[in-house]
C-alpha cells in the first residue's frame, strides 16, 4: 500500500461499484464537497487518475475516473485509499482546517512550552490521531477537544495545545514513573499465594 506523498491528503476509501458504467462509491473522510470539484485524485497503488465526473452520494461521493469504463473495473478499485493534492482542495470556511495543514506545526502545553511537532494526522476509524514526534519518539495523542486546541491565525493553523484535561502519559512523560509504580505494586509472588 503506497501514498503519493507529503504535499497530499486521504480523502476517503473506495467502498465500491456505482452502477454499471465505471462509477466507484467512495467514503469521505471529512466533507463530500471537497471532492466534488477535484479534477484527479491520487488512487492507492494505481496513480493519478482524472476526474470525469463526481455525484454527491450517502455517505460520500460516487466518482467517474478516466479509463475506468466497468463495473468489473470499479470492483479491482473496492479498499483502495484515494488522495488529493493539497493545492487541489478547495479552501475552507472561515474557523475549518484541513489535516494536511497541521503537519510540521509545534505542539506545547498551555504555558508555551515545546512538546513536539505533528509530523501527520492519521485517520483511525472513531477518531482521529495527531502523530507527535518528541524527544522520546514518535506517540498518538486523540485530535479532539478538550485534549487538543488549534490555535488559528485567521484561517490559517499555526499551532496547537494540549490542554490540561489532556490525559497524562501521552507523549511517553509519564512512562518512567508508570515503570516505576508496576515495580512496587508487583511485590513479592510468594506473598500472593498465601
Amino acid at each position: 500500500m503506497s501514498g503519493p506523498g507529503v504535499d497530499h491528503t486521504r480523502v476517503g476509501h473506495f467502498l465500491g461499484p456505482h452502477g454499471v458504467q465505471g462509477g466507484i462509491k467512495l467514503y469521505v473522510l471529512g466533507s463530500p464537497e471537497q471532492v466534488l470539484k477535484l479534477p484527479r485524485v491520487y488512487v492507492e497503488d494505481r496513480g493519478w487518475l482524472r476526474v470525469r465526473r463526481a455525484e454527491p452520494l450517502v455517505p460520500g461521493v460516487a466518482l467517474h475516473l478516466a479509463g475506468i469504463t466497468s463495473r468489473e473495473g470499479a470492483e479491482t478499485l473496492r479498499g483502495l485509499n484515494v488522495y488529493a493534492a493539497d493545492s487541489d482542495l478547495p479552501a475552507p470556511e472561515e474557523g475549518v482546517y484541513y489535516y494536511h495543514e497541521l503537519r510540521g506545526l509545534p505542539v506545547r502545553d498551555e504555558s508555551g512550552t515545546p512538546l513536539g511537532e505533528v509530523v501527520d494526522v492519521e485517520d483511525s476509524g472513531h477518531q482521529d490521531l495527531l502523530v507527535v514526534r518528541h524527544e522520546g519518539g514518535d506517540s498518538f495523542v486523540p485530535l479532539q477537544a478538550p485534549y487538543v486546541q488549534v490555535n488559528l491565525e485567521g484561517r490559517q493553523p499555526v499551532s496547537l495545545t494540549l490542554t490540561a484535561e489532556t490525559p497524562a502519559g501521552l507523549l511517553g512523560d509519564d512512562e518512567e514513573a508508570e515503570s516505576d509504580d508496576d515495580a512496587a505494586n508487583q511485590g513479592n509472588p510468594k506473598d500472593l499465594e498465601k
